[in-house]
Protein backbone atom coordinates (compact mmCIF):
# COMPACT_ATOMS: atom_id res chain seq x y z
CA UNK A 1 0.00 0.00 0.00
CA UNK A 2 0.90 3.87 -0.82
CA UNK A 3 0.12 7.13 -0.01
CA UNK A 4 -0.71 7.77 -3.57
CA UNK A 5 -2.71 4.55 -3.93
CA UNK A 6 -4.96 6.10 -0.63
CA UNK A 7 -5.16 9.37 -1.74
CA UNK A 8 -7.08 9.00 -5.01
CA UNK A 9 -10.38 7.36 -3.75
CA UNK A 10 -10.67 9.80 -1.22
CA UNK A 11 -10.13 12.87 -3.64
CA UNK A 12 -12.23 10.78 -6.10
CA UNK A 13 -15.14 10.39 -3.48
CA UNK A 14 -15.61 14.20 -3.25
CA UNK A 15 -16.47 14.02 -6.79
CA UNK A 16 -13.02 15.60 -7.91
CA UNK A 17 -10.88 14.55 -10.84
CA UNK A 18 -7.14 13.41 -9.45
CA UNK A 19 -3.60 13.25 -11.22
CA UNK A 20 -0.06 12.78 -9.94
CA UNK A 21 2.36 15.60 -10.87
CA UNK A 22 0.47 17.66 -13.64
CA UNK A 23 -3.08 17.34 -14.96
CA UNK A 24 -2.94 16.03 -18.29
CA UNK A 25 -5.44 17.36 -20.94
CA UNK A 26 -7.78 20.37 -20.74
CA UNK A 27 -8.92 20.16 -17.02
CA UNK A 28 -12.50 20.16 -15.41
CA UNK A 29 -13.50 23.39 -13.09
CA UNK A 30 -12.33 21.59 -10.56
CA UNK A 31 -9.75 19.06 -9.77
CA UNK A 32 -7.00 17.80 -7.67
CA UNK A 33 -3.01 17.45 -8.56
CA UNK A 34 -0.88 15.12 -6.33
CA UNK A 35 2.65 15.74 -6.11
CA UNK A 36 5.15 13.22 -3.91
CA UNK A 37 6.66 15.62 -1.56
CA UNK A 38 9.06 12.51 0.32
CA UNK A 39 9.63 9.46 1.99
CA UNK A 40 11.43 9.19 5.50
CA UNK A 41 12.79 7.24 8.46
CA UNK A 42 11.86 9.68 10.91
CA UNK A 43 10.33 7.32 13.30
CA UNK A 44 13.09 4.51 14.19
CA UNK A 45 15.79 4.39 17.14
CA UNK A 46 18.11 1.92 15.83
CA UNK A 47 19.72 1.40 11.66
CA UNK A 48 16.88 -1.10 11.29
CA UNK A 49 13.73 0.89 10.30
CA UNK A 50 10.49 -0.77 10.04
CA UNK A 51 8.06 2.28 8.89
CA UNK A 52 8.30 5.10 6.49
CA UNK A 53 6.40 8.21 6.23
CA UNK A 54 5.29 9.11 2.90
CA UNK A 55 4.26 12.67 2.42
CA UNK A 56 2.74 14.79 -0.59
CA UNK A 57 1.00 17.87 -1.61
CA UNK A 58 -2.90 17.91 -2.38
CA UNK A 59 -2.87 21.03 -4.63
CA UNK A 60 -6.80 21.76 -5.45
CA UNK A 61 -7.82 23.70 -8.03
CA UNK A 62 -11.49 25.35 -8.60
CA UNK A 63 -13.23 27.94 -10.39
CA UNK A 64 -15.73 29.42 -8.17
CA UNK A 65 -15.91 29.07 -4.62
CA UNK A 66 -13.74 26.14 -3.47
CA UNK A 67 -14.16 26.09 0.23
CA UNK A 68 -17.02 23.94 0.02
CA UNK A 69 -14.40 21.46 -1.88
CA UNK A 70 -12.00 21.89 0.47
CA UNK A 71 -13.90 21.12 3.70
CA UNK A 72 -15.28 17.65 2.19
CA UNK A 73 -11.65 16.68 1.15
CA UNK A 74 -10.23 17.70 4.59
CA UNK A 75 -12.86 15.35 6.46
CA UNK A 76 -12.31 12.72 3.58
CA UNK A 77 -8.66 12.85 4.49
CA UNK A 78 -9.09 12.75 8.15
CA UNK A 79 -11.50 9.78 7.81
CA UNK A 80 -8.78 8.33 5.91
CA UNK A 81 -6.41 8.31 8.81
CA UNK A 82 -3.97 10.91 6.82
CA UNK A 83 -2.25 13.48 9.32
CA UNK A 84 -2.80 16.86 7.61
CA UNK A 85 0.62 18.64 8.36
CA UNK A 86 -0.25 21.91 6.28
CA UNK A 87 -3.01 23.76 5.09
CA UNK A 88 -3.01 27.04 2.68
CA UNK A 89 -4.55 29.08 0.05
CA UNK A 90 -1.85 29.68 -2.65
CA UNK A 91 -3.88 32.35 -4.86
CA UNK A 92 -6.01 32.99 -7.39
CA UNK A 93 -4.96 32.02 -11.33
CA UNK A 94 -6.23 35.36 -13.13
CA UNK A 95 -4.73 33.96 -16.43
CA UNK A 96 -7.00 30.16 -15.64
CA UNK A 97 -9.51 31.31 -13.32
CA UNK A 98 -8.85 28.74 -10.92
CA UNK A 99 -8.45 29.35 -6.99
CA UNK A 100 -5.55 27.22 -5.77
CA UNK A 101 -5.27 25.67 -2.16
CA UNK A 102 -2.76 23.59 -1.16
CA UNK A 103 -3.35 20.46 1.54
CA UNK A 104 -0.03 18.64 2.77
CA UNK A 105 -0.72 15.02 4.05
CA UNK A 106 1.71 12.54 5.57
CA UNK A 107 0.83 8.72 6.69
CA UNK A 108 2.66 5.98 8.43
CA UNK A 109 3.98 2.56 6.18
CA UNK A 110 5.20 -0.46 7.47
CA UNK A 111 8.09 -1.46 5.14
CA UNK A 112 7.47 -4.56 2.56
CA UNK A 113 9.52 -7.22 2.23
Amino acid sequence: MSLLSEIKPAVESCGLSVETGVFSGTPPDKYVVVTPLGDSFGLHADNAPEYETQEARLSLFVKGNYMPYKKKLVKKLLAADFTITDRCYIGHEDDTGFHHYAIDVAKLYGLEE
